[in-house]
């Protein structure tokens, strides 16, 4: 045993018993780091066929594996494929604000673990992690950019590339979280903008555009919109929680 895992061996306990792990969401004592209580664990609505291929939206049980929503059928999005975790509840809701809010940084590699089992191994080799930019003033008065932290351990997890700076927030949108999904479309229309250079970085990729919430989409479909016009090969979306059609 060399001295570094020795010495976590000998401090562990210590550790545990003077700051015990904790429930990544609700704050019990759990056995391990960066996990979730039976409780917490037990209400998660983790996100599963049927679902559209494409945009991932939930379908009827009727549907089968491999269906498109009428949305998709009619106008197919800007991209190949969205995912998230799971539904939008109490547990996804506030791990994403304790982060976003609460300056809890290290929940970040918490979902960018659950975000990480989106891909599976092998089916994206190549592929390079980009994340959903935030407004230069947004990241002043906040600190950081969430999708960009969880796009970091998202990398280090599965091993692609990041990069943190391809796409640029030109546009300072206000808040749209009461907002509704076409004022949302017209908000970010034009709030975003390829850096200098991007589009050979981007060239014959394929880039996974990695958020933390998706509500209505409009967010991460402008995003995707950019990079179709740009040399990109296919485009995905992951997400940590998403927000169901039936609570829009």
């Amino acid at each position: 045993m060399t001295v570094l895992p020795l010495f976590k061996a000998v401090t562990r306990p210590l550790l545990d018993y003077a700051l015990p792990p904790r429930c990544a969401a609700c704050g019990t004592v759990v056995a391990e780091p960066g996990t979730l209580c039976a409780a917490c664990w037990s209400s998660i609505d983790f996100l599963g066929d049927p679902m559209c291929e494409i945009c991932g939206r939930e379908l009827p049980g009727t549907m089968g594996i491999g269906g498109q929503c009428g949305a998709c059928l009619a106008t197919p999005p800007p991209y190949e494929r969205a995912r998230a975790v799971m539904r939008y509840g109490a547990v996804a809701r506030g791990m994403a604000h304790r982060l976003k809010y609460g300056r809890r940084l290290s929940l970040a590699a918490v979902m960018a673990g659950h975000i990480a089992r989106l891909l599976p191994e092998g089916d994206h080799e190549g592929a390079l992690i980009v994340p959903v930019p935030l407004h230069r003033w947004r990241i002043w008065s906040r600190g950081f950019n969430q999708a960009a932290l969880i796009a970091r351990h998202l990398s280090r997890k599965t091993g692609l590339p990041v990069e943190l700076d391809l796409l640029r927030r030109v546009k300072n949108t206000p808040p749209l979280h009461a907002l509704g999904a076409r004022d949302r479309a017209r908000i970010v229309r034009g709030a975003f903008a390829l850096a200098p250079g991007a589009r050979d970085r981007l060239a014959g990729r394929t880039i996974i555009l990695v958020d933390d919430i998706w509500t209505t989409g409009a967010t991460v479909t402008a995003c995707a919109r950019l990079l179709g016009r740009s040399s990109a090969a296919r485009i995905e979306i992951v997400c940590w929680t998403r927000v169901s059609q039936s609570d829009d």
